[in-house]
């Protein structure tokens, strides 16, 4: 077979990489169907369950040279894959705070996917990248940022962070021989993501201070301009304080404005995560308490939480773009057409350069919603956690944490006898068993408690009604 003969050959193989129409609209039919069904069926699941499979029956079925049909392939989603674990779309799932699927936002991934738009370069496409930039830039309006404001859409929290530290890192040129005497300013509720920013940045000789928080588990600030000046006199290097608007584990919200007066006088760089209860700002219930992060030198905010998006779904905003573009810009030569200074390149803003099109799944349901019932379901989900804290009170031998934040409720049973951390992790098995209600756990100073987060679009007041009268019943078998 001369060169030409086999190219024609493999060329008639490649070619099965491109179904004609009549079988990509089979596939489309059959994979509309099942999610339909998915969708339909979410309110019959239960929003945990117990799998002796585990997604074991994937390794019954290995990547091999024969396709296979679109009817198995689903059949393995539908037994290997969806059923088992968290149902994250579950109107009763109060596990963690992620509360995505919206479906406009599986629209919008769906054609991202298609036309394989390269978000990262206005060059490549100038449609994605303004359409990105627009996104950042409403986000850093609703937080009242300046026009000297960038930032990047992420995969969470955990690159935003990276990308947040390193700009500071730039803000102070620290060296690598400074980060033995850099100080990192946190609290015990700050989330670990931010610790491992730290590490993927080659910082993990950076001093961490915990400043202590008060009953309500928000940072205090009483001590900490003394102890910035302490560590100035002995030679270190005050370089970040991170403060959380939401903490992860009981939903605190820091006092942003005086830990802002702190870093404006000590000259420490102030990021704000508000991964969480950043989009909390768009209701009144809780919008004056996130007064003081319009003064942050950056933070980040993840739509997966806030506004509901799957995951995968963060955003970091730095105040001065200098420092962000100082520590994420590049040229190569085989680059250099894209070289243009009409929009800030995504790709100059962030590590990723193979950068999906992550706006879409943001902007349509943006789009096709409108921001009214975004601000009531957020608004819902802040007063569905009130009410749990109230009505939780008067069910016999319950306690609560602080009142919600956000929320978020911390809550425990006291028994009358034995040992109540054992009791409680009884319980939660219990749960876990009966699946039909998913409850986190977290340990603050030795005491075991549940965490009611309600963070789901679909969690109304039916939902909590019956966690509820769950939580009542299974007590009083306890």
């Amino acid at each position: 077979m001369n060169e030409l003969d086999k190219i024609r050959h493999l060329e008639k193989t490649s070619r099965l990489l491109e179904p004609e129409q009549s079988t990509r609209a089979y596939w489309q039919s059959q994979t509309n169907a099942y999610a339909e069904a998915f969708i339909q069926g979410r309110d019959e699941r239960k929003a945990y369950e117990c799998s002796a499979g585990s997604g074991l029956g994937l390794f019954e079925s290995p990547i091999q040279e024969k396709p296979m049909g679109i009817e198995a392939v689903l059949k393995l989603v539908e037994t290997s894959i969806d059923p088992s674990g968290i149902d994250l779309t579950s109107s009763r799932h109060f596990g963690y705070i992620p509360g995505g699927a919206l479906y406009p936002a599986a629209l919008g991934d769906f054609l991202a996917a298609i036309s394989n738009k390269y978000a990262g370069s206005f060059f490549a496409n100038p449609g994605s990248v303004r359409l990105e930039n627009q996104l950042i830039r409403w986000i850093a309006d609703l937080m009242g940022y300046p026009e000297t404001a960038a930032g990047n859409l992420t995969s969470g929290g955990s690159i935003a962070h990276l990308i947040a530290i390193t700009a500071a890192r730039e803000e102070l040129k620290l060296k690598a021989k400074d980060y033995h005497r850099a100080v990192i300013y946190v609290s015990a509720q700050t989330h670990h993501s931010v610790l491992k920013g730290l590490t993927v940045a080659g910082m993990r000789e950076a001093q961490i201070r915990y400043i202590p928080v008060d009953k309500s588990y928000r940072m205090q600030t009483a001590q900490l301009p003394a102890m910035i000046e302490k560590d100035r006199k002995k030679g270190l290097i005050p370089f970040m304080l991170v403060a959380t608007a939401g903490t992860t584990e009981v939903g605190a919200i820091d006092d942003l404005d005086a830990l802002a007066d702190v870093c404006e006088q000590k000259k420490v760089w102030f990021h704000v995560d508000a991964a969480y209860g950043g989009f909390y700002i768009l209701c009144e219930e809780v919008a004056s308490r996130l007064k003081g992060i319009e003064r942050s030198d950056s933070f980040i905010i993840d739509p997966h939480k806030g506004l509901f998006l799957p995951y995968g779904s963060g955003v970091v905003v730095v105040r001065d773009k200098r420092h962000i573009l100082a520590a994420n810009s590049y040229h190569a030569n085989y680059m250099q057409d894209a070289l243009q200074d009409e929009e800030l390149d995504p790709a100059s803003l962030s590590p990723e350069l193979s950068k999906h099109f992550r706006g879409l799944r943001l902007w349509m349901p943006l789009k096709l919603f409108g921001l009214k019932p975004f601000r009531a379901a957020l608004a819902e989900k802040v007063y569905l956690a009130r009410y749990f804290y109230k009505q939780i009170q008067q069910i016999q031998g319950y306690e609560v944490g602080p009142f919600p934040d956000i929320s978020v409720v911390l809550f425990r049973y006291i028994p009358g006898e034995g040992d109540t951390n054992e009791v409680n992790r009884a319980l939660v098995k219990a749960l876990l068993e009966d699946g039909r209600v998913f409850l986190s756990t977290t340990t603050i100073e030795g005491r075991y408690y549940l965490r009611l987060a309600v963070g789901a679009y679909r969690t109304h007041l039916q939902d909590v009604q019956l966690c509820l009268q769950i939580l009542k019943e299974f007590t009083a078998r306890l």
